[in-house]
């Protein structure tokens, strides 16, 4: 049977993955000689791998890092060994950002100018902005010769076929969780879009780049070279798009419900290098029944603070009325001042007069709530300064100063659990975290919910009862009697064992210059109950995470590196004899 060159070279990759040498060796080239080839090449000059890796070839630093016989060896359709066959993915991962990352970007931006938030009261599956971003996908996918499924518009399936049975799921997310638009502003002045890419320096501000549409993109766009390029796969790739991660979390399980589980999942949608552990996601909803105000004083008439259960929010408002509103706005000011002094001085309280009611707002900064620590959060401060205004400032009792008490005296700004007396730590998974994190309101009734992250150490059952029992104590003393719901998911531990998971270190740790060390996380991903389920990126976890935050982003930079490393994760995996 006659061969082309490139099919040619493709075969030769396959024989020497199925090679008796180790699979999982280390490639040669480390981040510094990575930034020398980009600096050297440009996509105008390469039609295909093999012309970039011809024109690499002539450089110095082919000759610097001794990747010429490995280039041969390509080239001429001799048989590679390990080291030069990692040599080759990670020069593949280069090519794809050198040739495809101008387009990748403007496919991140395309979709996140879909506002893919929910819409109360309706399914994903119903929602129209979902219609659109799969419309968008599919073209992208047939454009790049991927095959396309829109599962009943819960699940974007797209495939790269291998020869094996065996199947790795690569998963993201097309949700985003909401905004507050008038948030979306820079200290310099400058106002953002979310629902559009907004580029300052090397940042990529929009809802979504962090959070999960660059996964999607990065994605398709491997999957896209390693097609173009004919590489042969020992087993298959699905690129699962889940339309509902931010909420529900029902449109993956739909899909299994009707389609085979991968073998190996991986989640596009968590932490560098490889995450084995995601703490368990819990929440605690106290609502508590709305009545008229009793006393004398002002009266607080509504509050707002966050938008999902999942993120921190920037601002907090409460509205409140007064028969002398810029008495009481004074009086909340310097009560506000003081407040912010004695916690930390790291937030603000500002309160004024606006339309004849008093205006409150506390101020703190946003962040992803399985990592309450980067932020500070202006729904516990609001409410514990409500609190602590008793025989300061004259307030109506109602519905909101019963939950400003609640709050301060079971969870206060205190974010690990310990002000009630549930705190506990794994030595890797860290500690339970608890954060306020939403207030709803309606015309019956005002709920708090209070979003919980649970390393292993107790079981959700023995946790839920903790609280319960407490809270319970709490409002029989307080006569304070909220309705109470509690959901506690139990943690996920992988023992990390095989190739497989040696390799997505190996690739992650040397094109990061991080450590090999497994990490855990606390933000739970859409494989935290799939079969040989880990997180691999697309986040640094030594930078803040923007992803649920106002103003989110992701850098130029970092895009087109989870571009580079997915490619070369996806060609090393596909091609491993035995995961």
């Amino acid at each position: 049977m006659n061969l082309s060159l490139k099919h040619l070279a493709a075969a030769t990759l396959m024989i020497a993955s199925l090679s008796s040498v180790s699979v999982s060796a280390v490639a040669s080239i480390n981040p510094q000689q990575s930034a020398t080839i980009l600096k050297s090449l440009n996509d105008a000059s390469i039609k295909d791998f093999r012309t970039f890796l011809g024109n690499l070839a002539k450089s110095d630093v082919a000759k610097t890092a001794n990747l010429g016989p490995a280039i041969e060896a390509f080239l001429n359709n001799k048989v590679l060994t390990a080291e030069q066959q990692n040599d080759v993915y990670r020069l593949l991962g280069l090519y794809t950002r050198v040739k495809y990352g101008a387009a990748a970007t403007e496919s991140l931006r395309e979709l996140v100018v879909i506002p893919t938030v929910q819409i109360e009261g309706v399914p994903q599956h119903e929602n129209p902005e979902f219609f659109k971003i799969a419309a968008k996908i599919k073209a992208l996918a047939q454009s790049f010769n991927l095959s396309f499924r829109n599962v009943d518009n819960r699940v974007y399936e797209i495939s790269l076929e291998g020869t094996g049975d065996e199947v790795v799921g690569l998963h993201a997310h097309a949700d985003v969780v909401p905004v507050t638009p008038e948030n979306w502003v820079l200290e310099d002045g400058t106002v953002l879009d979310p629902f559009d890419v907004t580029l300052v320096g090397d940042r990529m501000y929009g809802r979504g780049t962090e959070d999960d549409k660059n996964g999607i993109v990065v994605t398709l766009y491997a999957m896209r070279v390693i097609k173009e390029e004919k590489l042969p796969l020992a087993r298959s790739f699905k690129l699962l798009v889940d339309t509902t991660e931010e909420t529900t979390g029902d449109a993956i399980p739909y899909y299994l419900e009707r389609n085979p589980t991968p073998t190996y999942n991986l989640a596009l949608d968590g932490s560098y290098p490889v995450v084995i552990a995601e703490k368990g996601y819990g929440t605690v909803m106290a609502t508590f029944t709305r009545r008229k105000g009793e006393g004398n004083g002002a009266e607080i008439l509504s509050m707002t603070g966050g938008l999902a259960t999942n993120q921190i929010p920037s601002t907090s408002v409460a509205i409140l009325h007064s028969d002398t509103p810029a008495e009481l706005a004074t009086s909340l000011q310097q009560a506000g001042t003081a407040y912010v002094k004695a916690n930390g001085n790291d937030f603000t309280v500002e309160a004024k007069v606006v339309d004849k009611e008093v205006k409150l707002t506390v101020t703190g900064v946003s962040a992803h709530s399985s990592t309450p620590e980067s932020g500070i959060n202006p729904v516990a401060r609001m409410l514990d300064f409500i609190n602590s205004l008793n025989g300061k400032v004259a307030l109506k009792h109602n519905e909101i100063t019963d939950a400003a008490r609640y709050s301060a005296d079971n969870w206060g700004l205190d974010y690990l659990g310990n002000k009630l007396g549930v705190g506990f730590s794994d030595d890797f998974m860290g500690p339970l975290t608890a954060s306020l994190t939403l207030v709803a309101m309606d015309e019956k009734t005002f709920r708090l919910a209070v979003n919980l992250r649970v390393p292993k150490g107790k079981s959700p059952e023995k946790l839920k009862k903790e609280i319960a029992d407490k809270l319970s104590a709490w409002s029989i003393k307080n006569r304070i009697i909220p309705a109470f719901d509690y959901s506690i998911a139990a943690p996920m531990y992988r023992n990390p064992e095989g190739e497989w998971v040696k390799t997505l270190l190996i690739v992650a740790a040397e094109n990061l210059g991080m450590e090999h060390k497994f990490r855990s996380s606390a933000g739970a991903t859409s494989v935290h109950d799939l079969p040989n389920g880990v997180q691999f990126g697309l986040a640094r976890p030594e930078v803040k995470y923007t992803g649920h935050t106002d103003n989110e982003f992701k850098t130029t930079e970092q895009f087109l590196l989870d571009l580079q490393i997915v490619t070369e994760m996806m060609g090393r995996i596909g091609q491993l004899p035995k995961l």
